[in-house]
């Protein structure tokens, strides 16, 4: 269900303050609070991996590319691993293109059921008038995107402009149509913890059905600090509307570890029910090679040479 969003409510947050030693001390607790070992890991790993929206934002993307990208989400783990594992129907949460690839997406995923997500709004800086922005999000969506990935105004959050935040992401929102909206902070720019929850409960307010660390173009993109905070505006939002809003670690994941280390944080302070794509997503790509090798020594009791694993 998509978030309707509320008006803007600045009492729910303008009296916010962090404890950043208390959040980095209870954040780096989250990788040794479970031992995950032999098919429970591999359980939790292939729980990652629908999880991922597998990305493709270079400046030389083509048709092609996106081809094998899609032909990657579909089959991200070799069928015969899977076969040993039990699992069948494995896929990535979703595919992510400029909106220029949209189309070419679309065309390749076919009826696989795997949604197409488009980054918008002058990605990555955002530095756009907002008429453009706009019309880059409604380009997206007549392509065919099932997700819009848009980028806020920095500007407004380091300012505390918190209207001019709401009314820009409400446009936004609206410019998606049935399109859902993962609302990216790239919070390695806005400065503090406290402006990181403050612009997360905007973003809320405003209707995100997703709010996202990072671009992975900033100089700090996810870390698990940044999401401790957010994921818990996530667990006060619910409580105050009844809405989930879902998170997206962004930038910075490369390792099963990572992987797990997302997820644990994901069940230990929002429930079982943020383990699932519509709720949970990983953006990464680099990350899935390295699932699919700790899966093939789950399977195997050993590595797999690099040429073994197929890459988009």
């Amino acid at each position: 269900m998509s978030n309707p969003g509320t008006d803007l409510h600045l009492d729910w947050f303008s009296g916010i303050r962090i404890n950043t030693p208390a959040v980095e001390r209870r954040a780096a607790t989250l990788p040794t609070r479970r031992s995950l070992k032999k098919d429970h890991q591999a359980a939790w790993l292939l729980n990652a991996v629908r999880c991922i929206d597998l990305t493709t934002l270079a400046g030389d993307d083509t048709p092609d590319r996106v081809a094998r990208l899609c032909a990657k989400a579909r089959q991200p783990i070799a069928a015969d691993l899977l076969e040993a594992v039990g699992v069948t129907g494995l896929t990535t949460g979703a595919v992510c293109v400029y909106p220029t690839m949209v189309a070419p997406a679309k065309r390749a995923l076919g009826n696989s059921g795997i949604p197409v997500a488009s980054v918008a709004t002058g990605f990555p800086a955002g530095l756009m008038p907002l008429e453009l922005r706009l019309a880059e999000i409604r380009y997206a969506v007549d392509q065919g995107a099932d997700e819009i990935d848009i980028v806020i105004t920095r500007a407004h959050v380091l300012q505390g402009n918190w209207t001019a935040l709401y009314d820009e992401l409400r446009a936004m929102r609206e410019a998606c149509g049935a399109a859902r909206m993962k609302a990216i902070l790239a919070t390695g720019d806005l400065k503090s913890l406290e402006n990181v929850a403050k612009a997360s409960h905007v973003a809320m307010q405003a209707g995100s059905d997703w709010i996202k660390t990072s671009t992975g173009k900033e100089g700090v993109n996810a870390t698990l600090p940044v999401s401790l905070v957010m994921v818990r505006t996530i667990r006060d939002h619910h409580a105050r509307t009844g809405i989930k809003v879902g998170f997206k670690p962004a930038g910075g994941l490369r390792t099963a570890r990572d992987a797990i280390s997302w997820q644990v944080l994901m069940a230990e302070e929002l429930g079982r029910d943020w383990l699932a794509p519509d709720l949970f997503r990983i953006g990464a790509s680099s990350l899935l090679g390295d699932i699919e090798r700790q899966i093939s020594h789950h399977v195997t009791g050993r590595y797999a040479a690099a040429h073994r694993q197929a890459i988009a």
